[in-house]
């Protein structure tokens, strides 16, 4: 099905099942323990053996030598496996350092050995006899540092700085000024379900039940790190205990279960030990951020400048920390850039709203302190200088775009009348009472989709894409589209995710999972529906509602079109250029109030709401768990989560859950999401956007703003921790 105009009227906008708060249909299989992940798959594969992974031992250098003899001979062990004798091994399109190591060192924990053997435990207890002899080379590991000499992201193709208009000379004009530098550090996914998988070969073709977010990406990363033939692999990945981007691209787990099946003659399961996922695959990676904003005295925006610079292994990427400013706020002269730095630190990459998360950390705050020079409203400012085009493309207009809404709905919610200007004016005994606000932005991405729909014989509906449930409630979703575009109740449809020989989906990521894979199985559907009305010899508008289908003055019953046996169809969205005609995108406005204790600077969240503009919401119970989620990370990222680098050996310090601390239930108090509805027809056929990254874009700051209303203590050094407040805090007393 091409897209190539905004959706007119159809089955969707019933909104009889889509859009109903609806119970996950896969609830009662994660609730008791029957869901099937990757590393529980106890019945896929008879025999199984256990792997364990070895991981370097030094950030930067390269292998001297193996001495495998001890491991080898340890009980149970049934083949070590390493880069010496593993192959010839490439590298995947969507990997930046390779997955098993040798010679070459490129980071600390990257893979150097699998050792496999009978039992977990004996492959553990093996895995400490292995003598590994390393040569250390000197590596890069300090951002600031190696920040001053880094060149320009996009310097090779002749535009390293995005420029629209004079920003210098506007700035050097402007009668209110901002030059402020804002810090990111890095941070990790520190999902619940470690990375895993077994892996079984069956000649030459090759099985891996995994947990990965991006099924058609993982297939052929797998089959080139392995130099076979695409069509050879086989991924399998229904069930999902968590990515937020961790679990985007094949990692070590699913590359060594393979060799180390190859290796031992019978199927291998691999988990990444948690001490090891940390530095073994990919984080956030750290920023540092300066922005300029020049403002004429009424607040009106004049010139607004976001400089970013972030560090990678050679061949990475830069974090865009950078990227929403080019689009939130009107002004006539901006500057945008980001410079990336070579490190030799575990490889950056996605997480949860890449770029934008950080970014927002950054601007949101410059906005709060713009507002208080310009002797402003935060929210008033912010509302000055909406915009309903993108500013860099002023005939490109928004699809949608209800900040506005989202900041005045917001305001009358959470009483923002009763927030006091001046800092630290608010006490209830020795705490210091402030809130905060801070606007959200996440891109709208349009993605191809595919799905495949069957009528069976009995009448129900079964749907097959290689679209992924990360804990985002894709399975019901799915069936709610299924079950609005077919006409019948969701109880009669079958959902099958997450294996590669469906057809191929958009996938869980950058928030565009929910409305292209939706999309995706609405145009297969609306494709048996044309294939169900001819069968059935129906002509005109046929209509399907409550398992009938009526056309040309007839009805019948849907299960009879199959009476002589299953009627399959297979179709996608396929997207023409109306994402380049119109800005697509979603927005929220973030309140938080916190709680500042005056002796200690300790910091507690009393209350959070967001309100978001996302275009249709599919299902609403399941939105708000998304968005809720993403709050908790804002939180998060804005006062404890920090990987600590070891700026001598290269490493992330802290590199399991006792030491990265993330919130736990006291840290987040009540929470409340608005969704202000409305379908956005430029979208997709559903009229919806995501909202799974949207909630945590902006909290960071909305929190950081609440801190300085309440206790007049600015931190732009994210996380802001007790040790940097104390002693900047005002008397209690």
């Amino acid at each position: 099905m091409k897209f190539d105009s905004p959706a007119g009227t159809n089955p969707i906008d019933r909104m009889q099942v889509i859009g109903k708060p609806t119970d996950r249909i896969d609830g009662k299989f994660k609730t008791t323990g029957t869901a099937p992940y990757a590393y529980e798959r106890h019945d896929v594969a008879a025999n199984q053996a256990y792997g364990y992974v070895v991981g370097s031992a030094i950030a930067k250098g390269r292998i001297g030598g193996i001495d495998m003899a001890d491991a080898r001979r340890a009980p149970g062990v049934l083949a070590v496996v390493t880069a010496a004798n593993a192959g010839n091994l490439g590298k995947g399109d969507m990997n930046t350092a390779r997955l098993l190591a040798g010679p070459e060192i490129e980071h600390y924990h990257q893979a150097v050995a699998l050792i496999v053997a009978e039992t977990f435990e004996q492959a553990r207890a093996a895995a400490k006899l292995l003598r590994v002899d390393y040569v250390r080379a000197q590596g890069r590991y300090d951002l600031a540092e190696a920040l001053k000499s880094a060149p320009l992201e996009g310097a090779d193709s002749g535009a390293p700085i995005g420029r629209v208009g004079d920003f210098d000379g506007a700035y050097a004009a402007a009668p209110v000024k901002l030059d402020a530098e804002y810090t990111t550090p890095d941070h990790s996914h520190a999902m619940m379900e470690p990375h895993a998988s077994i892996a079984a070969w069956n000649g030459d073709e090759l099985t891996v039940w995994t947990s990965n977010q991006m099924i058609n990406w993982g297939k052929g990363d797998v089959a080139k790190t392995l130099g076979i033939p695409k069509e050879k692999v086989r991924l399998d990945s229904p069930y999902i205990g968590g990515g937020f981007g961790g679990k985007l691209f094949v990692r070590a787990d699913a590359v060594l279960a393979a060799l180390g099946a190859k290796a031992a003659g019978r199927p291998v399961k691999v988990a990444l030990q948690r001490p090891l996922i940390i530095n073994n695959t990919t984080h956030r990676p750290a920023t540092i951020q300066r922005i300029r904003m020049g403002c004429t005295a009424d607040g009106t925006i004049t010139a607004i400048a976001h400089e970013s610079g972030s560090g990678d292994l050679p061949g990475g990427g830069p974090e865009a920390a950078v990227a929403q400013t080019k689009l939130l706020y009107a002004g006539a002269n901006r500057l945008t850039a980001m410079r990336l730095a070579v490190l030799d630190l575990p490889e950056g990459n996605a997480m949860r709203a890449p770029g934008e998360a950080p970014g927002l950390m950054a601007l949101e705050v410059a906005m709060d302190e713009m507002a208080e020079k310009l002797k402003l409203d935060p929210i008033e400012f912010r509302i000055k200088n909406d915009t309903q085009v993108d500013p860099e493309k002023p005939d490109r207009p928004y699809s949608q775009r209800r900040l506005i809404e989202c900041l005045r709905t917001g305001a009358e919610r959470f009483g923002w009348n009763r927030r006091q200007t001046t800092p630290a004016s608010v006490r209830e005994g020795q705490w210091f009472i402030g809130m905060g606000v801070a606007s959200g932005f996440r891109n709208n991405m349009l993605m191809k989709s595919a799905a495949r729909v069957r009528l069976e014989t009995d009448g129900r509906i079964t749907v097959e894409t290689d679209m992924t449930d990360i804990g985002t409630g894709t399975y019901t979703i799915i069936a709610q589209t299924a079950a609005e575009t077919m006409g019948v109740g969701l109880d009669r449809i079958n959902v099958r995710l997450g294996d590669s020989r469906f057809p191929v989906s958009a996938g869980s990521g950058g928030q565009w999972g929910a409305a292209n894979s939706t999309a995706g199985v609405y145009a297969a559907c609306m494709k048996l529906r044309e294939q169900i009305a001819a069968k059935l010899g129906l002509t005109g508008d046929v209509d399907f509602t409550g398992g009938q289908v009526t056309g040309g003055g007839r009805a019948m019953a849907l299960a009879d079109a199959a009476r002589g046996g299953a009627i399959t169809a297979e179709d996608g969205i396929d997207y023409g250029d109306i994402a380049k005609r119109t800005a697509q995108a979603t927005f929220a406005g973030h309140f938080v109030e916190v709680a500042v204790h005056g002796f200690t600077g300790e910091t507690r969240i009393r209350r959070m709401l967001a309100v978001c503009d996302a275009g249709r919401i599919l299902n609403p119970k399941a939105a708000r768990s998304q968005v809720i989620g993403g709050m908790v990370m804002g939180a998060g990222a804005a006062l404890m989560e920090d990987l600590a680098v070891d700026k001598r050996f290269g490493f992330f310090v802290n590199h399991d859950l006792a030491g990265y601390e993330v919130p736990v239930h006291a840290d987040i108090p009540h929470q409340e999401v608005v969704f202000l509805g409305g379908a956005d027809p430029y979208s997709t056929p559903m009229k919806a956007k995501g909202v799974g990254e949207l909630g945590i874009c902006g909290v960071g700051a909305a929190v950081a703003n609440a801190i300085y209303n309440a206790c007049g203590v600015r931190i732009r050094d994210y996380p802001i921790t007790l040790d940097k407040m104390l002693d900047k805090l005002p008397s209690p007393a």
